[in-house]
Parts: C-alpha cells; structure tokens; sequence
C-alpha cells in the first residue's frame, strides 16, 4: 500500500482518505481501525476467557516506572544512520533514500519496570532541516494515528515546497511492534477487528466468538509481549528517541490516535515538548476500547450527506435520484448481504457483519474524491446485491482485502494489543447487546456497529492504569465540526482542559484530519505559522470548510 511522493495509503482505527500535502501522512486511517467489537458463542460468559489466570492477575500488580538514571544507556545510545532501503524491492525505503532521509533503529526496554531485561527496537527515520543552523527549530516528531499506524514514511515531500521542512528535523516513527520495529503479529484470519454485530442475538453471539477466537490466537502466538504494546509504553520510548537525539525537547505533531499519544506523552514527560499541533483531537475520557460509541450519529449525517452528493450526481453513479433513494440503496444492500453473502470477484465473500464497516471506513471525508471513492463501491455491491458478477473498484479491493482477508493481520494485532492494553474492557456480554440495541433508533446503521464487542472482552486485563490527563498545556489544537472518527466535542472537551491551548475549528466538514490535507488556507497558514514561531493565536479561530 505504498505511493509515492509523500502519499501512502494504509489502514488505521480513526479514519480514512487522509493525503497530507505539506507534512506527508496517510491516506487511509480505517475504523476498523477505527474500530473495536467483542463477543462469545454463548453470552453467559463475563470474565477473562481464553488467557491464562496467572497474566491476568499480574495485569493488576501495577507498574514502576524506571529512572532516567536507570535508562542512561538506552538516552545516550549512538544512532547509526543508513541507507532506508532495506533491500531492491524496499519501495518506502527507496524513496526515503531520494528524499534525503536516513534512518535507524533505536533500542528500547520491552518493559520499562525491567530496564535490565529484554530490548526491542524502534525505527525512526529523519529529514534533516535545510535551513543554515541559526535558524533550524529542532526535531518535529510525527504520529500519524491507529493506533497500529507506521510514522517513518511521514517525513516524505508533499505536494509543495513548506518552511517547517525547512526548519525543523523531521522525525518519523514506526511505534513499538509497528511497520520496521520490532513485529508483533497474532496470526489472524482478518485485518480488521471491527465488525457489524448483525440483527439478532444469534449474529450478535457469533460475533463475539470470532472476537473471542482473535484474542486467543494473540494470546497463543504473542501473549508474552502484549501487556507492553501500549500508549504508556510508545510514548517513553519517544522519550528515549528526544534524549538519543541530544534534544532537550522536541516539537509534536500528532492526529487521530496520535493526539492521545501527544496528551500521553506531555502527563509522563512535562517540559519536554516545544511547539505541539494535534489534529482530530480524542478527549481523554473517552480513550478505551469502546472509543468508538460516540461517533454514530456524525456517522449517520455524513452518510445522508453523501447520499445528497451521491444523488446530484445519479447520472454518473445510478444509486438514486433523491437521497433517500440513495440511502434506500444502501440498506437494501445491507438486507441482502444477510440473507447471503455478497460475492465481489473470485475472493471475497461479504456478510451483513462487514458492508457497515466498508461504508464507515470510507465515510472519513468530504472531499470529492473520497466520495465517490464510496460512490463507486456502493455501485459494486448494489450490483452484487442483484447477484449480478461483479470485480472491487481498486478501493474496494484494498479495503476488503485490508478487512476481510490475513493480509493486515499484523495491523490488526497491533492495534488491539494497544487499545486492550491501555484500557480495560467491559467482560459482560450483556453490557455491549444493551447498547446496541439502544443505539438502533438514532443510528439504524452505524450504533450497532460502534457499540459492539471487541477482543478486549476476552484479553487480560491492563498491566498499567490508564493515564490520567491533568495537566495543561499551551497546545495548538485542530478539529473539524463534522469529523467521524475523533469527533469535535472531544476537541471542547481537550481545549477546556488545557486552558492554555487555542482551538482551530474547521466549520462544516464531515472530514478526519485537517492540517495539510483537506486544503484549508485558513488551517494550514495558521498551523505553519505557530510551528515557525512558537506563538499560539491569541484566540480559538474558526475556518470555513
């Protein structure tokens, strides 16, 4: 899923059709990744099922941190930088090569309440600053999301010429266990964890026994490194990178999930950041494998959205010329996946539990080209719905392929190990049927799906307590109003938080990240301007979509 020139398309728990023009990040951030789900074969279940008691238990002892004395040899390591190519077929690392870019891997404690025991690695990759040395900022840190999504490819040229290229050390980072770090990899049958919980308690039931069957597979193949696939643990070995980079601190950019990390890293390392820009803000409160449960009805709307759009447009695409023919379209394909799976080309098979992810993961944007991304899918599965034989437009196909197929197991486990391992899941299946069947009224389509089971209802519980976010911090944040991944009031509820921080609110876009990517003149020169000159606006700001 690798493109050229600073785009890159991949899969991730927040959103979808990113393309950054000025600081490169991915184009695609899913939901299923943006997602998480549970279940069981019989509902009675409600405690840890599948792990062994014994890591359970020890998931409650708590955690020490180690000091940065205890650390000195992983702060004052030597990086050797190199070539990024990591062979003839290496096409990321090529065109990192061409971009001036070098990379190396950056030693960490698995466990950092064991400093002396096991070591991972950590790939970084760096853009060095242009500019003559009075005039560089230092290192700009970059995070595009997930959690689960890979950072090293960021540091690549966008669309056009930008000062914070020029001036700061671009630094990207494949978080622990991600991309060209150390692997984690449970051996799924799927790349996505998210999954539709269907209509009745029996489809619900079958759910949750994949959901169960996923998190014993990690426990079978990874169970000795997942406690320490967590935020806690990436951001200290951000810190470890900040000290092997000789910075006393080091400037942030993070989005979607990576705004989490930001707030996680600024409570664990105060007075280590400098300029620090989050885009898709999530409230800390709502951080937890159920992060979903609140986006539904932005959901809802950005579907009767498109389904305007779409209906504009019924020349071109044939769903309908109103939208609620539109929509008509879209749930009859719905019924009939649940009568029989829809047959897209000779690979997939597609159930009534995963067409609402398709269509939630691409409904991450506004834009043009992300609409009809969606137009051109919905065609082929109302075709299909007809039983009519049909081949996935080249989105389609990556997006199934993503969701329904082993190829992005490791995404998958990765994102699970983090999010079931920052913070503890609901054991009671009950819990979960409750909220879906509340949800149906205001979002028929998209609660059930956001309010189900995930592998966390049957994984251990979390080694560390979840970070608690009290501090303030002079942060420049960014949100748009109709975001459906990290919806907007969680950006109120960060901005009230940190008095200090100043708000840039994108008014009117059903879109998941702003900053370099939506093409907002208003966002992007205010952005640029506080990350060159360190001086947030003096107040929260609103841009027109």
């Amino acid at each position: 899923m690798k493109k050229g020139g600073g785009r890159r398309e991949t899969t991730g728990l927040l959103g979808l059709a990113l393309h950054m023009t000025t600081i490169p990040r991915k184009a695609w951030t899913v939901a299923a990744a943006a997602a998480l789900s549970l279940a069981v074969a019989a509902p009675a279940a409600a405690g840890p099922t599948g792990i062994t008691a014994d890591r359970t238990t020890a998931a409650t002892a708590g955690h020490t941190d180690a000091s940065d004395g205890a650390l000195k040899r992983f702060h004052e390591q030597p990086l050797h930088w190199q070539s990024c190519a990591l062979g003839p077929d290496d096409e990321l690392g090529k065109a990192l090569d061409e971009s001036g870019a070098r990379c190396a891997d950056v030693t960490v404690p698995l466990d950092y309440s064991d400093p002396e025991g096991r070591t991972i690695t950590v790939a970084v990759a760096r853009r060095e600053a242009t500019a003559d040395a009075g005039r560089r900022l230092g290192p700009l840190l970059l995070n595009g999301g997930g959690p689960g999504g890979t950072g090293i490819d960021m540091i690549l040229p966008g669309g056009g010429a930008s000062e914070v290229a020029d001036r700061f050390d671009l630094i990207g980072m494949d978080p622990r266990f991600v991309g060209r770090s150390t692997p984690l990899d449970c051996e799924w049958p799927v790349g996505s964890w998210i999954e539709a919980p269907g209509k009745s308690r029996a489809d619900f039931r079958r759910s949750a026994a994949r959901m169960r069957d996923l998190a014993e597979r990690c426990a079978r193949t990874e169970g000795d490194v997942m406690p320490h696939a967590t935020t806690r643990n990436t951001a200290r070995d951000m810190d470890v990178i900040r000290a092997a980079l000789g910075a006393e601190r080091i400037s942030y950019l993070g989005y979607s999930y990576g705004t989490y990390l930001g707030q996680v890293y600024t409570q664990l390392f105060p007075g280590r950041t400098d300029r620090v820009v989050l885009d898709g803000v999530i409230d800390p409160a709502d951080y937890s494998p159920r992060l979903l449960q609140g986006t539904a009805e932005a959901n809802e709307k950005a579907l009767r959205d498109w389904a305007q759009w779409a209906a504009e447009r019924d020349s071109e695409w044939g769903l309908g010329a109103s939208r609620k023919e539109v929509l008509a379209t879209v749930h009859r394909i719905v019924r009939a996946s649940a009568k029989k799976p829809l047959r897209i080309g000779e690979t997939y098979r597609v159930d009534h539990h995963t067409v609402p992810v398709l269509l939630f993961i691409l409904l991450s944007s506004d834009r043009d080209e992300a609409r009809a991304a969606l137009a051109g899918s919905v065609q082929v599965m109302a075709e299909a719905a007809e039983r009519k034989p049909v081949e996935p437009t080249p989105v389609l196909d990556e997006v199934l392929n993503f969701t329904v197929t082993g190829a992005a197991s490791h995404y998958g486990s990765v994102q699970a190990a983090i999010v079931c391992g920052d913070v503890a899941a609901p054991r009671d299946l009950n819990v979960y049927w409750r909220d879906i069947q509340r949800s149906r009224a205001k979002a028929p389509l998209f609660g059930p799906l956001t309010n189900n089971v995930s592998p966390c209802a049957f994984g251990p519980s979390p080694v560390e307590k979840p970070t608690v976010i009290d501090n303030d911090i002079p942060a420049l944040l960014v949100s748009a109003t109709g975001d459906t991944r990290t919806v907007h009031p969680g950006a109120l509820a960060v901005r009230d938080m940190w008095p200090s921080s100043r708000l840039i609110t994108l008014e009117g876009a059903n879109h998941h990240g702003v900053y370099g990517e939506y093409g907002s003149e208003c966002v992007d020169g205010q952005v640029e301007d506080y990350l060159i000159s360190g001086e947030l606006p003096d107040r929260d700001t609103v841009c027109p979509a």
